[in-house]
């Protein structure tokens, strides 16, 4: 899968465009459409579903490390509870800069603190989530994809094995996956 082909696939998602279209207006730094949203959309277009099948959420990512405390956080997530008002979608905004201050004691696991977005996007449990997107104030879409495409393009779940990889949440996601789209590779975690 091509890069223009992923963005025209993933925009076929009338929630997906409106976000992208209205992100710079959130005004959070170093803010993406991440994940989900993206990837799901691709398995529905290539699988003649509805394009927003199974989609749980919408997740955007941002870097807001000047504050880290929660308040400066809910107020991003209030912003873009009023910007994107109209979605009848659920939208899940983080802060990446914070992540490290709660993630292990939600997940068991410690968490190295973050310096961008994009290193967010690294930590996904799979290959396949490892994709963000943003309007690159010209027009069009800067993509972060540092794996590439082919396991979105293949269908294919493998485990990222980063640090803060943990199997029973990758089984755990994968197994809604899979029965969401069953047509799904998902190969399990060593």
């Amino acid at each position: 899968m091509e890069k223009a082909e992923f963005i025209r696939t993933v925009c076929e998602n009338p929630v997906n465009r409106a976000i992208l279209e209205r992100l710079p207006d959130l005004k959070a730094p170093d803010a993406w459409l991440v994940s989900g949203a993206l990837f799901q959309t691709c398995w529905n277009v290539k699988t003649g579903r509805p394009v927003a099948h199974g989609i749980k959420d919408y997740d955007i990512f941002y870097f807001g490390g000047a504050d880290l405390s929660w308040e400066a956080e809910d107020e991003v997530i209030r912003r873009a509870k009023a910007l994107f008002a109209d979605l009848d979608a659920e939208i899940e905004v983080k802060n990446q800069a914070r992540v490290h201050l709660w993630y292990e004691e939600r997940f068991g696991l410690p968490y190295a603190p973050l310096k961008s977005a994009c290193e967010g996007i690294d930590r996904f449990l799979a290959p396949a989530c490892k994709v963000g997107l943003k309007p690159d104030g010209e027009g069009g879409y800067e993509l972060y994809a540092p794996d590439g495409l082919a396991d979105i393009a293949q269908m294919l779940i493998r485990p990222n094995v980063t640090a803060n990889f943990g199997a029973r949440e990758y089984e755990r996601k994968a197994a809604r996956w899979k029965a969401v789209w069953p047509e799904l590779t998902v190969v399990p975690p060593a």
